[in-house]
């Protein structure tokens, strides 16, 4: 996920830094066979990693003021962690086999920046209070993100006549789930997409089982092609508020083509719902 490119909230926060406090970043070992903890001095609301051999772990149902870093061998990364009260803190992340230091007590003083803005009196507040809070702003910058990653939730596809649809990430993010989905075109035709629709079905049990489906509407939808071209490849995100599923229901992403009958339905496990990324 992947170099030097961070969360999106920290393309909101890089406006907002304040310059006394961009002093170069630290940088925090960890390995594979044991815990580096960090405390910080605010629960900790988002924290996310640069690269994939980098897992940094905190509770995100119950707010805590710590969290878990570890690693396996590979180039190094970064982390971003931001507390509850929009302070963010970055740190330069590296595999190391042996390991002086477990805990890291990290203090206000080591705070870059804040994620919302301090206006001063001379400063034109509305102009930037309005374009920080469309959340458009935001929406953009993190499925830009999500698209540059390569993690993946699990190998979610479904294929026919030479096109494939994949489900290829699930992220949970300020109470929303964003879909990042797939459509390859292996064919020698072009597909023209007519929609891509996400929604909810009861698994069928039995021939009295009825089935209910219930559509999902995207709060925000990022880089949906209307074509996808001969051995081309398009990915785009979904924004769904977030939602869980019971044992007896799925999700179901329904893709159509345009003038055409190369349509394809891709069923979804209730368990990668309910366990995002």
């Amino acid at each position: 996920m992947k170099n030097s490119i961070l969360l999106g909230s920290l393309f909101l926060a890089s406006f907002f830094m304040e310059a006394q406090n961009t002093a170069p970043l630290d940088t925090i070992f960890a390995n594979d066979q044991k815990n580096v903890a960090l405390f910080f001095p605010n629960p900790i609301r988002q924290g996310i990693t640069g690269a994939d051999n980098f897992v940094f772990t905190y509770n995100r149902e119950k707010e805590q003021f710590f969290g878990l870093l570890q690693a396996k061998p590979g180039k190094a990364s970064n982390l971003l962690v931001i507390n509850t009260n929009g302070s963010i803190f970055s740190y330069i992340v590296s595999y190391r086999e042996q390991l002086e230091k477990l805990n890291y007590f990290v203090p206000q003083s080591e705070s870059i920046g804040f994620e919302q803005p301090k206006f001063t009196e001379g400063s034109d507040s509305t102009n930037i209070a309005n374009l920080f809070t469309d959340k458009t702003f935001y929406y953009e910058r993190f499925c830009s993100y999500l698209l540059t990653r390569k993690q993946r939730i699990g190998s979610i596809q479904k294929r026919k006549n030479g096109i494939i649809l994949s489900l290829e990430n699930i992220v949970f993010d300020k109470e929303e789930l964003y879909f990042v989905i797939k459509i390859q075109n292996k064919s020698s035709l072009d597909y023209d997409l007519n929609f891509l629709d996400i929604s909810t079905q009861t698994r069928k049990q039995g021939k009295k089982k009825s089935l209910q489906r219930i559509s999902q509407f995207p709060n925000f939808k990022y880089d949906v092609p209307t074509k996808v071209a001969e051995k081309q490849i398009k990915r785009m995100v979904y924004v769904l508020p977030k939602f869980s599923l019971s044992n007896d229901k799925m999700v179901v992403l329904k893709l159509n083509e345009k003038n055409g009958e190369r349509n394809i339905k891709l069923k979804v496990s209730n368990k990668y719902i309910n366990n995002p990324n």
